[in-house]
């Protein structure tokens, strides 16, 4: 049932939603028919987690409540602190962005106290919703050095992304520096195939070409960014893409 579980992510990072959420149900429909509270919080994990991924946060905050209650009841800490991280990702992301900040931060100090190194791209992420951008900036960095020292390019390419959009939200835009994280982030998101993590690219540089007055670019990017969540179902980001469109 784990494989599953996992499975699922991998998929959702491909942007096969369709075959990833039913193996995701099917993980958690094997644990809870066995009774096995490890499993069934690990499966809800990875549930949350590819609800976040698809931009459906209040669906990922139920999924990633449970799964944190199980771990708390049955004792299963080495758990908490990433189920943490995704929930106040969700939090964050749908509205409560205090919360979820302060989710994020015990997620990053019970790593730390582990022993394990933090996760702090979603921290990161946080920061920039709440318009923190001193403290988005040092996590993303945190996180991009972390990637590169350990050659994860996966986290390399989410935490390039981030760090295009907290450029992209300075006073004024660092629209130079903004536009190099995208690209890089974008390059290294097609050589995985990370299908999900390149339409954020193109609608992070749509957005970014649009306030710089380049329209033709902007309109480019944003119809690939458009098309591409029209395919995967993620109608959130989808909806700002259009919206950037309309503008």
């Amino acid at each position: 049932m784990l494989a599953r579980a996992h499975l699922a992510r991998v998929l959702g990072e491909l942007g096969r939603f369709e075959e990833a959420v039913v193996l995701g149900q099917d993980a958690i429909d094997v644990a809870e028919a066995l009774d096995h509270s490890y499993s069934l919080a690990v499966a809800s994990w990875c549930n949350g987690w590819l609800c976040n991924l698809r931009g459906e946060f209040h669906p990922a905050i139920a999924i990633l409540q449970r799964a944190r209650e199980i771990s708390a009841r049955w004792e299963v800490p080495i758990h908490l602190p990433v189920i943490m991280e995704q929930l106040g990702f969700s939090h964050a992301c749908s509205g409560r962005v205090a919360e979820g900040v302060d989710l994020l931060e015990e997620s990053v100090r019970r790593y730390e106290t582990a022993g394990r190194r933090p996760l702090t791209v979603n921290l990161g992420e946080a920061y920039a919703i709440a318009a923190r951008l001193a403290d988005a900036t040092a996590s993303a960095g945190q996180a991009l050095t972390i990637a590169r020292h350990s050659g994860e390019r996966r986290l390399e390419a989410y935490a390039l992304r981030l760090l295009g959009e907290i450029f992209l939200q300075y006073d004024p835009p660092d629209s130079r520096l903004a536009e190099e994280r995208y690209i890089e982030a974008l390059t290294l998101a097609e050589a995985l195939g990370m299908r999900p993590l390149v339409a954020y690219c193109h609608l992070g540089l749509g957005k970014l070409y649009r306030r710089t007055g380049k329209q033709e670019q902007a309109h480019e990017h944003l119809t690939i960014a458009t098309t591409m969540y029209r395919e995967m179902d993620m109608r959130f980001y989808l909806e700002q893409a259009q919206a950037e469109i309309g503008a």
